[in-house]
């Protein structure tokens, strides 16, 4: 969505790698249309149902001439997507009446949709989001992030919007502005006309522009959000304007001060693996590669993974054991790894500094005796007490191949996974 703008557009687009070990919470469209809704954004009525019989009662308490059904998955590209089972072309439809709304709601709810956002596979359709339909004149785009350059809020606006604005960023930059905004003051008079001039609204729609600039960012500073995003953010013919698809992340610090937020998660399409990790205050990551990594530290994370990448390896996931791990979660997070289908060796990569090396070595050495090894394993320490961590799985007796540094570890572990994918 965003990661590729917030430290401007003439940078290359977003490379997973930027967020790889960053956990935020995510919600359903209907789930941050209730919060916009209790915040005072201007939303279109909807109703949520997870039968085709839910969404034909939910359509006839309802009086519109035409009706939005959302499938609710998260991802991007809903409306162009397809479904696994059935071939069902679209998760996002348009009913005029019950009927209609019913036949829909079959062909989508349970079956897996697949969009540009997921992998093959696609995700399960658990609800839907019916909605009225708009009369929509202009589709604009509108967010509000957390920047890094400015280290504040900046609202970002394209009067491109409906569209990926990854795509309107590298072909027609010039068709978005950002504006950082005092965090101490929100945005100004000054900064709310400013957008809606540069929205093209009609001056006379101004004030209503400024009314909706000015709720959306209540909702994020009050929600404690990293990203607001409305695409699209909607002007109809009638001379209103809707927030007509959110995307919101939350940062799992803000926990504590947010709990309603969060209670509304929803973990169904979650990587186990991931839930389990950070169960035990890690961060885990699912990749398409096979080779699992056991890292301490996202930055370290990150140059592992560039220099596998160099040296023609491919991640299977990564583990981040963060800055204080004992060694029963090491013993954890070294069952989690192995348990990806995909890994066919593993890469334990850990600088010591809080997190000793022959804690960690000892860890890895109870983790193989519990759960064996049937994969290549090669281990790179540094830091803290690295002699001794090295030396006791040297001494073990365990096929515990040891690497010297990053570039080291990453030549033997390729070398490892390529003889075990010739050897199959």
């Amino acid at each position: 969505m965003l990661h590729s703008l917030q430290s401007g557009f003439n940078r290359q687009l977003y490379i997973p790698k930027l967020s790889l070990l960053k956990r935020n919470l995510n919600l359903h469209e209907w789930q941050s249309k209730t919060l916009m809704q209790k915040h005072n954004v201007s939303i279109e009525e909807f109703k949520v149902a997870d039968t085709p019989q839910g969404v034909f009662n939910a359509i006839e308490e309802m009086d519109y001439p035409v009706y939005v059904i959302k499938s609710q998955i998260f991802a991007g590209g809903r409306g162009r997507g397809h479904f696994v089972e059935n071939g069902f072309q679209g998760g996002v439809q348009f009913a005029k009446n019950a009927s209609e709304g019913y036949k829909f709601a079959e062909k989508m709810l349970g079956n897996h949709l697949v969009t540009k956002q997921t992998d093959e596979k696609g995700k399960i359709v658990r609800s839907l989001m019916i909605s009225q339909g708009m009369n929509v004149k202009r589709e604009l785009y509108f967010a509000v992030i957390m920047d890094r350059v400015t280290q504040g809020p900046v609202i970002i606006v394209s009067p491109k919007g409906g569209t990926s604005i990854e795509e309107v960023a590298e072909e027609t930059p010039e068709a978005i502005a950002k504006f950082p905004i005092d965090i101490e003051l929100g945005p100004t008079i000054e900064q709310k006309m400013k957008i809606a001039e540069f929205l093209e609204f009609n001056k006379e729609l101004f004030p209503k522009v400024a009314k909706e600039v000015q709720a959306l960012y209540d909702l994020f500073i009050k929600t404690d959000s990293s990203q607001v995003e409305i695409n699209p953010f909607a002007e109809t013919k009638e001379g209103d304007i809707f927030s007509l698809d959110a995307k919101f992340n939350f940062d799992d610090n803000a926990f504590f001060r947010q709990k309603e937020v969060f209670s509304m998660a929803d973990r169904s399409e979650e990587d186990p693996r991931e839930l389990e990790a950070a169960k035990m205050g890690s961060s885990y990551v699912g990749l398409d590669g096979n080779i699992g990594c056991m890292v301490n530290g996202a930055g370290l994370a990150m140059a592992t993974l560039d220099v596998l990448k160099m040296y023609g390896g491919e991640p299977a996931n990564f583990l981040d054991l963060g800055g204080g791990a004992s060694k029963d979660v090491v013993v954890k997070a070294f069952k989690i790894l192995s348990s990806h289908p995909n890994v066919k060796t593993i890469l334990v990569n850990i600088f010591g500094g809080i997190v000793r090396c022959d804690m960690i070595a000892n860890g890895i050495l109870e983790a193989v005796k519990e759960v064996g090894l049937d994969v290549p394993l090669v281990v790179r320490l540094a830091g803290t007490n690295v002699e001794k961590g090295i030396k006791l799985m040297n001494e073990s007796g365990l096929p515990i191949i040891t690497a010297s540094d990053l570039g080291d570890a990453a030549k033997k572990v390729v070398k490892s996974v390529n003889k075990v994918v010739k050897k199959n």
